[in-house]
């Protein structure tokens, strides 16, 4: 009998009846044989709810019989998913990051209620990667986790198509710059098939930073989910994960600092989204890890964007997945120092064992440059600072000419006024348009605005219209745009003080963002502001706002420090 299946007969046998609790695994088919194997949970994301779910339970089944296989016991159990793409722009958009909070306590509950062995965890839309793993760093049993993949592009007129291309079609459409004919085409065939969003947006960000980060196999993040390459992944990993049962190889000896920083690394190469900021703050304090808000701008500032992804680039994650996959991009990060390469993995092997058989990059591809010729030279999530962010904010500045723009304010206290102000051509070049009231407590839940950043991209106001605000983007936005603003503005950051027509910059080369308003004057709006009463006062939108902490900290929900 292993030393977990001990722990866990003797947690049956003290204080609680044995032969009741064994009944009940009879119930499901146990026989005595199967109380001396760990028994592995199998946290299951799959869904109807959103294409990036769909594609799941084949692989929840294969991991069932997988684990089987290897001589343990899987238990299955259900985690919910959020469809950020689907919520966009609506009221649910506000259960999205509430989402990421309710999976990880999902994970630790069953994980630790069942006192489970070990834990695989599949996932597939955004909040399922960074709730997943919390989840699995709480429970602290061995873990892996398994991306379920991303999907094909749609095809129109010779081009490819994804999720993106919906938002941006809005924006034309309005404008008169597209017909009716070939944005109800781009609508109709954008999502192919199952599969996450297939950019280097949310999910195949947070799919690539999980094998950077060792809790995720090699090769495994820019799977597509309709092919059949992510069977064999799962039952590599079921392999693995039954290997660290054995080694008692927890999750918390793998995520370490050196870990994410090496999952930052490619984060940055890789030219991701901006929630992995946002998140990568709560998963470090999840693994009890010392990182700070100020650590990715030291990242950033040392690593170059080496992959030419959308949705600033050219390509989707499929094409990165051909070209090489991770493991090319993080063979060349470590080739030149940028990562490190004695930590350990999921795989029992360091990162550099892994990375050993790993051929060296492929000349007949663009999708990956090297070091030495990198697309931009350093990083492109900066993280500004000044008196409307003391705290800090994230803006994504690939793909923009001139990331500085100083401009009068557009004031707007919900997403919905900004957008129809869009499209009713109200936003003109040089504006800076101010979302706020949208933070973790505001919103609450800190819902994305990729429809009005869809929307601006367009109207071909993307490199000309500002955009800050205390709520989070889509990692399918780009341009001019600040996320992120902390204090937020229901708890009376200076954001909530800014008025219609005030000049605002936002520059990246200073790292600045900047209202230009005396501090006397600030100072009278500061003492006129009134909190504005919480919009929900119960349920689970309630209970985010109450104890979320602010997004320079991960908006978690467990700092009680």
């Amino acid at each position: 009998m292993t030393d977990a299946a001990n722990r866990r007969s003797r947690n049956i046998t003290e204080g609680v009846a044995r032969a009741p609790n064994r009944s009940m695994y009879y119930g499901m088919g146990y026989q005595e044989s199967d109380f001396g194997k760990p028994m592995i949970g199998v946290a299951n994301g799959h869904s109807t709810i959103t294409p990036c779910n769909s594609g799941l339970q084949r692989l929840a089944d294969a991991a069932v019989i997988a684990l089987k296989e290897t001589g343990a016991n899987p238990q299955l159990f259900g985690t919910p998913t959020i469809s950020d793409g689907m919520a966009m722009g609506t009221e649910g958009m506000k259960y999205s990051l509430v989402s990421r909070e309710v999976i990880a306590d999902c994970v630790e509950t069953c994980v630790g209620g069942q006192w489970m062995d070990g834990v695989m965890v599949i996932g597939g839309c955004d909040k399922n990667m960074p709730g997943g793993l919390m989840g699995m760093l709480r429970a602290n049993v061995p873990a892996v986790y398994i991306y379920g993949g991303t999907i094909l592009p749609g095809k129109y007129k010779g081009q490819d198509l994804n999720i993106v291309s919906v938002f941006e079609a809005v924006g034309q459409f309005s404008a008169g710059k597209m017909s009716e004919e070939d944005f109800c085409e781009i609508e109709r065939r954008a999502i192919p098939g199952s599969g996450s969003c297939g950019g280097m947006y949310t999910a195949n960000t947070m799919s690539s930073s999980f094998e950077a980060l060792g809790v995720s196999l090699p090769y495994s993040s820019t799977m597509a989910n309709v092919e059949d390459e992510v069977l064999g992944n799962v039952r590599e990993a079921a392999q693995a994960l039954v290997e660290a049962v054995k080694r008692d190889l927890k999750p918390r000896d793998i995520v370490t600092r050196e870990a994410i920083e090496n999952a930052v690394a490619v984060i940055l190469a890789t030219g991701g989204s901006t929630n992995a900021v946002l998140h990568y703050l709560a998963i470090a304090h999840a693994a009890g890890v010392a990182w700070s808000i100020d650590d990715f701008e030291r990242m950033r500032k040392k690593v170059p964007v080496l992959c030419d992804l959308k949705p600033s680039g050219r390509f989707l994650a499929i094409d990165l997945h051909r070209a090489g996959g991770i493991p090319a991009v993080m063979k060349e990060l470590l080739a030149h120092g940028l990562i490190h390469g004695d930590c350990m993995t999921i795989t029992g092997k360091t990162v550099a064992e892994n990375l050993a058989e790993v051929p060296a990059l492929r000349a007949d591809q663009d999708v990956i440059r090297p070091v030495t010729n990198p697309l931009y030279a350093q990083g492109h999530l900066a993280i500004l600072k000044g008196n409307i962010a003391p705290e800090g904010c994230v803006a994504k500045i690939t793909g923009l000419k001139n990331p500085v723009i100083t401009g009068p304010a557009r004031v707007f206290d919900d997403e919905q006024s900004a957008l129809a102000a869009i499209m009713n051509g109200k936003i003109k070049a040089g504006d800076v348009m101010v979302l706020r009231y949208l933070g973790p407590k505001g919103g609450p839940g800190m819902p994305e605005m990729l429809a009005p950043t869809g929307a601006l991209i367009g109207q071909g106001l993307g490199e000309s219209v500002g955009l800050i605000t205390d709520g989070r983007f889509s990692g399918g936005t780009w341009g001019m745009v600040v996320g992120h603003v902390a204090p937020e503005a229901y708890e009376g950051g200076t954001i909530a003080l800014v008025h219609e027509g005030d000049r605002i910059s936002i520059d990246a080369h200073q790292l600045l963002l900047q209202l230009h308003v005396d501090d006397e004057v600030l100072a009278q709006r500061r003492a006129a502001w009134v909190r504005p009463a919480p919009r929900y006062t119960r349920g689970v939108l309630a209970k985010f706002a109450k104890n979320a902490a602010s997004a320079s900290l991960g908006a978690v929900l467990d700092r009680f420090e």
